[in-house]
């Protein structure tokens, strides 16, 4: 997968660990992440969560058939971080033929929640 000028790059994220049904990506809070106050901004969070999700699905899903988009995303920021790495580990709650459910859970270096995240994916035959 090319991230190159992609928001995946803009964000600076970088997939750690990808396999069927679980993805692990990082994310610096940086001045590319933060929101005018200073700290980790609530949609760059959210921008994390669904790249998690997406990436995840297209693990399971046949590309010379299918593509997948988001459908629903919804997150609860639960603690503020000003500076250092965020972690998203995302897992497939739900794979079914044409949707799947992706949970996704961002965390700080010491393993503190940052964020949890729900992301629904629809997946369609290519045209």
């Amino acid at each position: 997968m090319n991230n190159e000028n992609t928001l995946i790059s803009a964000l600076g994220m970088e997939i750690i660990e990808l396999g069927k049904g679980k993805v692990v990506a990082t994310m610096p809070v940086d001045e590319r992440t933060r929101q005018p106050f200073g700290y980790l901004h609530g949609g760059a969070s959210v921008a994390l969560a669904e790249t998690v999700a997406s990436v995840g699905a297209v693990e399971l899903i046949d590309l010379e058939k299918e593509i997948c988009f988001g459908l629903e995303i919804n997150a609860n920021h639960i603690k503020a971080k000003k500076d250092g790495t965020v972690t998203a580990t995302a897992t497939v709650i739900h794979q079914g033929k044409s949707t799947m459910v992706w949970d996704i859970r961002i965390t700080d270096e010491e393993d503190g929640l940052i964020c949890v995240s729900r992301c629904t994916m629809a997946v369609v035959p290519k045209r």
